[in-house]
């Protein structure tokens, strides 16, 4: 997809989409260097918040801290489940772009309530519910996106959350963000195979596979949005544990950055036991047919997360379908009135 196309430009989702380049270009990693030693010091994180505002960002933390053996506890479930929880020896981060989202808003109150100091706000707005219910408050530089589906918002909220992780550890990755935008760029605009689309466009279902680190699970719910289509994320090797039974052919599984020792098991489950189509999203060839994007080592993630987007667009152009509107969806699922 490309800006200079009338066909694309007239969407605000391919815009915001887009927009994600300069937002990560110019990402500030030193914002979130004095909550740092404070996040640090508790020990305990947890990031909570509905839909898109947590499936990448929380798992895609918890997936670092775990890679680089960190000491911080950090861990993730949606607020109503949160709230359940004793969580007087953490610190707690609710996100919600709105600053509205009721479940967020309710559980910062409840955080309050006991007298839990460490409770802050991620969102895209000032002067907000959510702020008025935290110690602290920060907004990102994205701005409110008009499209339903959220995406810029989605990778500038995961890396906020990764860059308190940088900062613990005392990594400078300033130049690694403009590096990865120009990665992102490349993702967002590089052509898909029309055969890859026709196939999506034509299966009964589209699944996407891969790490427990919400790319996948993130793609499959961008998937429900942009194309209407009926998906699943199948974490791990879930693809091949028992759902093969009630696969089509004609249906898709997207593996997102296959793991090698894992590929002969795809190929004979899915390929010649199903006989459905498997295409890799990946910073290298695989054996499946393959959504090559540039390598950005462990910043790899964001840009496979472009590259699922710029599938989705394409598939949902296919269809002929308003990327805007979802006839059901809405931009605040549960706003909180009062």
């Amino acid at each position: 997809m490309n800006l200079s196309d009338g066909k694309y430009s007239k969407y605000a989702l391919v815009r915001e989409m887009m927009d994600t380049i300069d937002v990560v270009k110019n990402f500030d990693p030193t914002q979130t260097k004095k909550i740092a030693p404070k996040i640090q010091s508790v020990g305990r994180l947890l990031l909570t918040g509905e839909g898109s505002s947590r499936i990448i960002p929380a798992k895609n933390a918890i997936r670092k801290s775990l890679q680089w053996g960190m000491d911080l506890q950090i861990c993730t479930d949606g607020s109503r489940q949160s709230a359940e929880y004793d969580l007087s020896k953490f610190a707690v981060f609710c996100a919600s772009n709105s600053g509205r989202t009721k479940e967020v808003v309710l559980l910062a109150k409840k955080l309050t309530a006991e007298g839990n100091e460490n409770r802050y706000a991620l969102t895209a707005n000032e002067k907000t519910l959510l702020e008025e219910a935290c110690s602290e408050s920060f907004v990102l530089t994205c701005g409110w996106e008009q499209a339903v589906a959220a995406t810029k918002s989605v990778i500038e909220q995961a890396l906020f959350y990764e860059s308190i992780l940088w900062n613990i550890l005392g990594q400078d990755n300033t130049v690694a963000c403009k590096a990865l935008a120009g990665h992102i760029e490349t993702a967002l605009t590089t052509p898909i195979d029309k055969a890859i689309v026709d196939a999506a466009v034509n299966a009964p279902t589209i699944y996407f596979a891969g790490y427990n680190d919400g790319i996948a699970e993130e793609l499959t719910l961008k998937t429900n949005e942009i194309t209407r289509n009926k998906s699943d994320f199948l974490e791990g090797t879930y693809a091949v544990h028992g759902i093969e039974e009630v696969m089509d052919s004609k249906d898709i599984v997207f593996v997102v950055d296959p793991i090698d020792a894992e590929v002969e098991k795809f190929q004979e489950v899915l390929q010649k036991g199903v006989g459905l189509t498997v295409v890799a999203i990946a910073n290298r060839q695989t054996p499946f047919t393959t959504i090559q994007v540039p390598d950005a080592g462990p910043l790899s993630p964001y840009v496979y997360l472009s590259a699922g987007w710029n599938l989705l667009v394409e598939i949902g152009m296919a269809l002929g379908i308003d990327l805007d509107k979802p006839e059901r969806a809405r931009k605040v699922g549960n706003e909180f009135i009062g």
